[in-house]
């Protein structure tokens, strides 16, 4: 099994910065993607990673775009080569105006 470090390179395939970017098309108008991360993850079935994404909203109140986006992500067709998208959860993170996104990808 492979340890994680935040030094070490991502696995081979890691499926992150497509996310990124796929992500970014997702997006509505005036909600700015931050410095995103991941983290990988494993079950008894399945490996995968977790990539958490801070996002700026440039007015108005997070919590008012916190539904539409969660249902939007979440009918959202991501293709990954050799991934697939498990779960989408959509957060308001510790300020006003800021959200998470936390999107959990499976190896296929």
């Amino acid at each position: 099994m492979m340890r994680w470090s935040p030094a070490q390179p991502p696995r081979p395939g890691c499926p992150h910065r497509r996310l990124r970017n796929l992500l970014a098309r997702e997006l509505p108008f005036g909600l700015a993607l931050g410095a995103s991360t991941f983290r990988p993850w494993a079950s008894a079935s399945f490996v995968g990673a977790r990539h958490m994404f801070p996002c700026a909203l440039a007015t108005g109140a997070a919590e008012d775009l916190l539904r539409g986006l969660q249902d939007r992500l979440n009918a959202t067709e991501w293709h990954i080569t050799g991934h697939i998208v498990a779960d989408v959860a959509v957060e308001c993170d510790a300020g006003p105006g800021i959200l998470r996104i936390e999107i959990l990808t499976v190896e296929d």
